[in-house]
Order: structure tokens, then sequence, then C-alpha cells
């Protein structure tokens, strides 16, 4: 018996509770070791999860981002440690907003410029909007400004977001701390300046062309609109609500080519994608990164003292390398993979993940909120390792 058909009752489990289908695939060197579609992509016409089904992947964008911007640095286009404001000018001089003993709080200069490392790991001091922090109110009303700016239809420059980001104030110091944001949207600004092509563009020449990645775009073409999986709201009862809102243009994805959350794609794209990563930076005779650039990009680049800023709990035992989760330490992680096993998630749901020393690769998709990747990533993930030889 193979030992990966495991996975179909595990799967089946996960659509019996949300979401409404799923898929994933596992290729561990030349060799596709399990490929499986269950449920559907829209609960109301019955249509089937198929091949060519297509996600919305979010965040599994930021791994596609930071590929892209290191096969500039692979070039000697920039270093890790230059300052970010000696390409986006916008940066320099950066505030810092900081809390007074008395509860007050008040701007003054950063200690130090940000580097592009910092963009990379998030370390930045760039924070997605939100409520709970000043830095995420003001990060929340300069996007409202520049979406309502934003004329119908058409897409805004990333240099746009970039700027408009560049005058709020920093959440802290750069390289002081962890916090999830809107760094790799500014990554996908530094790639437009340094290659004077729009940051789709780069993407598209770079890495889905190269790859066969002929269903990887940050806009769906209309002949294809009816392949986009439908994304489900999920009750507490189980009662699954079609989402018809998040692909509005009220969405940073729908109006920024997004390095953070912008791309939609389907498994088997993002599985050549994925698993170039796994080989060594190679797939199919095609170079995107090498060897040495990947062990980089998958170590761990986050001090003892950062990495209780990581947001995840129930993946303990990863770090944080240049825009992945990295395995650091499986003992405190109770995981079976390696040591170095790499990748990222999405809102959805969706999951990526990548062990060079396996020449394995994982991809995940779904569509569904919340996404319930607390139960389902881990378990995926340890029922593939313990079907290895």
């Amino acid at each position: 018996m193979n030992k990966l058909d495991r996975l179909n009752p595990l799967l089946e489990k996960f659509i019996a509770n949300g979401p409404s289908g799923c898929a994933l695939s596992v290729i561990q060197r030349d060799e596709r070791l399990y490929e499986g579609y269950f449920g559907v992509a829209d609960l109301e016409t019955k249509k089937s999860i198929e091949v060519n089904t297509i996600y919305r992947i979010y965040s599994m964008t930021k791994i596609v981002t930071c590929v892209a911007a290191l096969m500039l640095y692979e070039r000697g286009h920039f270093l890790l440690t230059d300052n970010l404001e000696e390409y986006l000018p916008e940066f320099k001089s950066i505030q810092v907003f900081r809390s007074l003993k008395n509860g007050t709080i008040e701007t003054s200069p950063a200690s130090k410029s940000i580097q592009i490392k910092d963009l990379f790991t998030m370390t930045s001091g760039i924070t997605y909007g939100g409520n709970n922090t000043e830095v995420e109110r003001q990060v929340s009303k300069v996007m409202a400004v520049v979406h309502k700016e934003q004329k119908q239809g058409e897409q805004t420059a990333v240099r746009t977001l970039s700027k408009a980001l560049a005058t709020v104030p920093l959440e802290f110091d750069p390289g002081t701390h962890w916090k999830y944001g809107l760094s790799h949207d500014v990554l996908g600004a530094l790639i437009e300046v340094i290659t004077g092509k729009t940051f789709g563009e780069f993407l598209k020449e770079e890495i889905f062309i190269p790859l066969s990645m002929e269903d990887t775009f940050f806009k769906i073409p209309e002949d294809k609109k009816e392949r986009l999986c439908s994304i489900y709201d999920r009750a507490e009862d189980g009662t699954m609500t079609k989402n018809t809102k998040i692909d509005s243009s009220s969405e940073p994805m729908a109006v920024f080519e997004s390095g953070g959350a912008g791309l939609l794609s389907t498994l088997h794209d993002y599985s050549r994608f994925a698993h170039m990563l796994a080989m060594g930076g190679t797939l199919d005779g095609v170079r995107i990164l090498s060897k040495k650039t990947i062990e980089l990009m998958a170590s761990n680049h986050l001090s003892d003292a950062l990495l209780p800023d990581v947001f995840w709990n129930y993946e303990n035992g990863y770090g944080y390398g240049l825009g992945v989760r990295v395995m650091i330490n499986r003992q405190v992680g109770g995981s079976n993979s390696s040591v170095g096993e790499f990748g990222w998630s999405g809102l959805a749901g969706t999951y990526v993940f990548i062990d060079p020393k396996e020449e394995l690769s994982v991809v995940y998709m779904q569509q569904m909120l919340p996404n319930f990747e607390a139960y389902h990533q881990p378990r995926i993930r340890n029922v593939v390792y313990g079907a290895l030889n």
C-alpha cells in the first residue's frame, strides 16, 4: 500500500468540515508521488475541483516576490545590507512611533535606516493596516486614500503604494522586532525601480514564462474566470456562505500588483514553482536561482530575541528566513520534517512546504475563511513525511 494514500481520508475529513473542496500535490525528485482533488469549487453549481482550478494564493505570493528579488540580488543589483533609501528615496529620514511612560505617543527619527534585508525578514517596522496600534491605524488611512484615488479598472503602480507607506512612521526601529506587514509589497517597488518594468511584467518574464506557469497572474483573464474557485466564509455551525466582497476593488490585492498577497495560481503552476526551489533552483533545465541562494533564503535570520515576536503559535520550532518560515527545531515543533524545511501559507488556507534535502515539495489548495490552517497544515506535513522511505 502506498502510504501517501493516508492522505485521502485526511483530505476527505477536511472537506466534511469545510472547505468546499481542496487539492494536494506531493513531488519528490522527478516523481509525482501524490495528486488528489476533493470536493467542489462551487457549492451552488457543484463544479468539481479539477487540475486547472484557479485559487487566490494570497500570502504564498510572498515567496514568489522574494525569489524575484533574490534573482536581482544574484545579478549584483543590490546587497541585503544596503539601505533601502538608496533605491527608494521616500524612505530616507523615516520616523518611528514611540510610546511614552505617560501613555502618549510621539514620533522621532529611526535609530537606523531600513536595510533591504529588513524587507525580506519582516523586521522593517512596516505593518499591515489594522486597529491594534497607531501605525496600523495610519496604514489603514493611507491605504484608504490610495484606494479612493484609484481609477476604476486601472491598477495603481506598486511604487505609489511604497511612497504612501513611507509617509507613515514605523512601528519600531528597523531590525529590532519582527512584525508581519507590507514589507514584501515594498520589495515589489524595489524590483520595479531596479528593472524599469512593472512588478507583474518582471514576474511573468523571469519566472512564469520560463517555468511554464500559464495560469499564474495578478488579474485573472476573462476567459479563465469560470475556473476560479469560489471562496467561502464558514460559520461556527459549519454553514458556508460565499464571500463575494473579497475580490472587489476595495481589497488591496485587487488594486495592486501586491507582492504580499496578490497572485492567483493553480495547483499545477505553484507546484512547478515550489519544486524548482526543492531541486536547487532549477526545473526542466531552467535555472531561476542558485542552490546557495536558496540555502540563504531558507536559513533562519532571526535572533533568539526576535523569535518570540513571530506570530504563529501552532508551528513552534520554526524560525524565519528571507520571506519563508524555516524549521529550526524539530523537537520543539513536534515535527517529523527536516531541519531546513521551509515555506509559507495563504489567507484562505493554501499551504506550501519545500525540503531541499529530500528534494520534496508539497502544495495544498483550498478557499475558506477562517482557514483552519492550524489543524490542516501540520497534519498534511506529518502524513507526507511519515510516508517517505
